[in-house]
C-alpha cells in the first residue's frame, strides 16, 4: 500500500512536465515557463527518491524478488536525476540568451526518454510488490490450510485449544491482508466476491470452535461430526475463493459465474432496441427476437415460483405478452424503414423504438415489484425467529419429535428464502449486489441443514453445554444473514428507485427510534471504507479473543465461581462490542458502545479483587498472577477514561470508538492469562 501510494506523485509530476514541455512548439518559453518546469523536475527526483527508499525496503525484506526490485529502482533513480538535470534552468551559462532555449529544445527528447523510463521502472516495482502481496496472502492461507488440518485430526480438548489459539491469530493476519487487497480492488464485481468470502470466514471461524468442542465432548454422535465437517469444508471453499480472486485464476474447466439476471438481460435488449437509431443494421432481427425470447425464459422463475402471488403472476405475464407485441410492431416498422427512407417512416420508427423500451421497463418494474414484496413479506413473518427459538426449547428437552416436526418447518423456511434470493438476484441491478444475492442463496442453503445438525447433536444430549452453545452460534448466524438480507432488499429497492451510490452506513450517532424518543433525529454520519474495514478488524480480533476467555472459563470445575461469572461477563460484554463493529448486536450506537466500556471497567473490580484474595496463598505462581492484576487495573482505567470522554463530529466519535474497542482488546488479553493462573492458584490452595 505503502509502494502505491508513493507511486502516486512521480507519475502524476511525468505527465505534468511533459504537457510542460510539449506545450506549444513556440521558438521560445518565457521564464515562468521555464522555471515551472526546473521546479517540477526537481519534484520528480524528490518523488521518486521516496518511492525508491519504499521499494529498497521491500527488495530487503524479500530476497528472491531483490535482485529484479533493486534493479527496477536503480532505473527508477537514474530516470529521476536525469529529469533534474534536463530541467535545471540554473546550469545553462547564459540564462538570459536564446542558447538557453535551444539547449531546452534540444534536450526535450531525453526529457521524455527519461520520463518514459521513470515510468517503465515504477511500473515494474509496483509490479513487483503486488507479487509480493500475493505471496504473502498465499502464505497466509497456506498456514491457515495446515492449522485446519491440525484441528480436524485432534483428539483432546486441552490440545484443540492451544491450536485454536494459533489458527485464530492465523485468522486475523489472513483478514488483514485480504481486507487491504479488497480495497484495493478496482472491479466491483470482484470486491463483492472478495467481501462475500471474508464474511464466509469471519462467521465460519466461530462455527469451527463450537462444532469442534461439540464433536471433542460428544465423539460417537454422528450429527456432530457432519455439523464440523460442514463447517471446514465451508472454510476450505471460502479460503479457494480468495485466492482465486487475488490471482485473477479459476480452477481448469471451471468457466465464469452463468448468473445472468433478467435486470443485466433487459439493459442490453434495451440498448440493442436504441441502438437502431443510429444504425438499421446494428443487429438482425433475428438476434434481438432471441434475447427477448430468452428474458421470457427467464421470467418463468417467477412465474412458475410456488411462492409468488396470484395477481403478479398475471401482471407478469400479461406484460410478457405485451413485450411480444411491442418487439412485432418494432420489426416491420424496421424492415420498412431499411428500405423506405420517408420522414414518417423515421418517426414511426422512434415511437416503436419508445413502445417497447417503455414496455420492458414495466416488465422489469413487475418483476422487482414481486420479488421485493415476497422477500419483504417473508423477513416480517420470520422477524420473530419462532422456528429457531422452538428448535432450542425442544432440543434441551431432548424432545426428538418435536425437533423433527420444527426442522421440517425450518426446511420449508429455508427453500422460500433460497428461492427469494433467486428472484432478487434477478432485479438486483447491480452486479455487485448480484453476487450479495448469490451469496445469501448459498447461506440460506448451507446453515439451514448445520443448524438440523445442531439441534439433533442437542436433542441426543439435552444437558450438553457445548451441544446448546453451537445451537445458538448457528442460529445467531441464521439470524444474522436475515438481518443482511434485509439491508440487501433496501439496496436493491435504491437502485431500483434511482438512490445508487448511497453506500451503507455504520451509525456513528444515535439512531432514531422508542429508545431515544426524546432526541432530535439525527443523520448518520457514513465512514469512509477504510475506516470501516478497521472497525471491522479490529472486531475480529476482538471475537477471537473472547474466544479464548470463554476457553479458559469452561476449564474451572466450579462453573458458578465468582471470579469465572466475572470473566465470563467481561466475555460477553465484549462479544457485543465485536458484534457493533459488524452492525450488528444490542448495542445500537456509539453511545451503546461506550457505556458497554464503563461497565466493563466494574466488572473488572470484581475479578481483581477475588484474584487478588487468592495472592493470600503461598504458592509460586502467586508473582505471575499480580503481575498481570496490576496491568489489568491500569488499561480498565484508561478504558474508562476514553468512554466518559465526551467527542463531538465523525473523526472524533470513530477514533473515541477504535480506541474504546483497543483497550477492550487489551483488557481481554490480560484476562486470559489472569483467568488460567487463578484457576492454577485455587485448585492448589483446596
Amino acid at each position: 500500500k505503502q509502494v502505491r501510494y508513493n507511486a502516486v506523485s512521480p507519475i502524476t509530476q511525468i505527465f505534468l512536465i511533459t504537457t510542460l514541455i510539449n506545450h506549444k512548439d513556440k521558438p521560445k518559453w518565457s521564464d515562468k515557463t521555464l522555471q515551472a518546469i526546473q521546479r517540477v523536475g526537481q519534484a520528480v527526483n524528490l518523488a521518486v527518491g521516496r518511492f525508491v527508499t519504499v521499494g529498497e525496503a521491500i527488495a530487503n525484506e524479500n530476497r528472491e524478488l531483490k535482485e529484479e526490485m533493486s534493479i527496477a529502482c536503480i532505473e527508477a533513480k537514474r530516470a529521476g536525476e536525469t529529469i533534474a538535470q534536463l530541467t535545471d534552468v540554473a546550469n545553462l551559462d547564459h540564462p538570459e540568451s536564446d542558447g538557453r532555449i535551444t539547449t531546452i529544445f534540444t534536450d526535450k527528447t531525453g526529457v521524455v526518454k527519461a520520463a518514459r523510463l521513470l515510468l517503465s521502472s515504477v511500473t515494474k516495482v509496483l509490479v513487483l510488490a503486488d507479487r509480493i502481496v500475493i505471496k504473502q496472502i498465499l502464505a497466509s492461507r497456506n498456514k491457515v490450510l495446515a492449522t485446519m488440518e491440525q484441528l480436524e485430526k485432534v483428539s483432546s480438548f486441552q490440545e484443540f485449544v492451544q491450536i485454536f489459539s494459533q489458527f485464530g491469530n492465523e485468522m486475523v493476519e489472513f483478514a488483514h491482508l485480504t481486507g487491504d487487497r479488497q480495497n484495493d480492488l478496482k472491479d466491483e464485481k470482484k470486491k463483492a466476491r472478495m467481501a462475500a468470502a471474508r464474511t464466509v470466514l469471519e462467521k465460519c471461524t466461530m462455527m469451527l470452535l463450537t462444532a469442534s468442542k461439540t464433536c471433542l465432548r460428544h465423539p460417537d454422535c454422528e450429527s456432530a461430526r457432519l455439523n464440523k465437517e460442514g463447517v471446514f469444508h465451508r472454510m476450505r471453499l471460502a479460503l479457494e475463493q480468495v485466492i482465486e480472486i487475488v490471482t485473477d485464476s479459476r480452477p481448469s474447466g471451471e468457466n465464469e459465474m452463468a448468473a445472468i439476471s433478467i435486470y443485466t438481460s433487459i439493459k442490453e435488449f434495451k440498448n440493442k432496441v436504441e441502438g437502431l437509431r443510429e444504425n438499421l443494421y446494428f443487429i438482425s432481427k433475428e438476434n434481438l427476437s432471441t434475447m427477448l425470447e430468452l428474458i421470457l425464459e427467464h421470467t418463468e422463475d417467477f412465474t412458475d415460483s410456488a411462492y409468488t402471488s396470484h395477481e403478479h403472476r398475471e401482471r407478469i405475464l400479461e406484460q410478457s405478452r405485451q413485450a411480444k407485441m411491442e418487439l412485432e410492431q418494432l420489426v416491420s416498422v424496421w424492415m420498412q424503414a431499411q428500405s423506405q427512407k420517408t420522414k414518417d417512416i423515421a418517426e414511426d420508427l422512434e415511437v416503436a423504438i419508445l413502445k417497447t423500451c417503455q414496455c420492458m421497463n414495466e416488465l422489469r418494474r413487475e418483476l422487482h415489484h414481486a420479488a421485493t414484496s415476497l422477500a419483504a413479506d417473508l423477513l416480517r413473518y420470520h422477524a420473530d425467529h419462532m422456528v429457531l427459538k422452538a428448535l432450542k426449547i425442544t432440543g434441551v428437552e431432548g424432545n426428538l419429535e418435536a425437533v423433527a416436526e420444527c426442522t421440517c418447518k425450518l426446511s420449508e423456511q429455508k427453500e422460500q428464502l433460497v428461492e427469494t434470493c433467486r428472484l432478487l438476484r434477478h432485479v438486483s441491478g447491480t452486479e455487485p449486489l448480484e453476487i450479495t444475492c448469490i451469496h445469501a442463496e448459498d447461506t440460506f442453503q448451507v446453515i439451514g441443514p448445520q443448524i438440523i445438525s445442531a439441534a439433533e447433536t442437542l436433542t441426543l444430549h439435552p444437558s450438553s453445554k457445548i451441544a446448546k452453545e453451537n445451537l445458538d452460534v448457528f442460529c445467531e448466524a441464521w439470524e444474522s444473514q436475515l438481518s443482511d438480507m434485509s439491508m440487501l432488499l433496501r439496496e436493491i429497492s435504491d437502485v431500483f428507485e434511482g438512490r445508487r451510490g448511497e453506500k451503507r452506513a455504520y451509525l456513528s450517532l444515535p439512531r432514531p427510534g422508542k429508545h431515544n424518543a426524546n432526541l432530535k433525529a439525527l443523520k448518520p454520519v457514513k465512514l469512509d471504507t477504510e475506516e470501516q474495514a478497521k472497525l471491522g478488524k479490529l472486531g475480529l480480533e476482538l471475537h477471537l479473543l473472547t474466544s479464548d476467555v470463554d476457553s479458559e472459563t469452561e476449564k474451572w470445575e466450579d462453573q458458578e465461581n465468582e471470579i469465572v461469572r466475572h470473566g465470563q461477563s467481561i466475555s460477553s460484554m465484549a462479544h457485543s462490542m465485536y458484534l457493533f463493529t459488524r452492525g450488528e448486536g444490542l448495542l445500537k450506537t456509539t453511545q451503546d458502545l461506550f457505556h458497554q466500556a464503563e461497565v466493563i471497567y466494574i466488572e473488572k473490580t470484581g475479578t481483581s479483587k477475588l484474584s487478588k484474595m487468592l495472592l493470600m496463598a503461598k504458592d509460586d505462581d502467586k508473582p505471575l498472577l499480580l503481575l498481570e492484576i496490576d496491568k489489568l487495573i491500569p488499561v480498565c482505567q484508561q478504558l474508562q477514561i476514553t468512554a466518559k470522554t465526551t467527542v463531538q463530529g465523525k473523526n472524533a466519535t470513530f477514533t473515541k470508538a477504535d480506541t474504546c474497542i483497543r483497550k477492550t482488546k487489551g483488557v481481554m488479553t490480560i484476562l486470559s492469562q489472569v483467568l488460567p493462573l487463578s484457576c492454577m492458584l485455587l485448585k492448589k490452595v483446596s
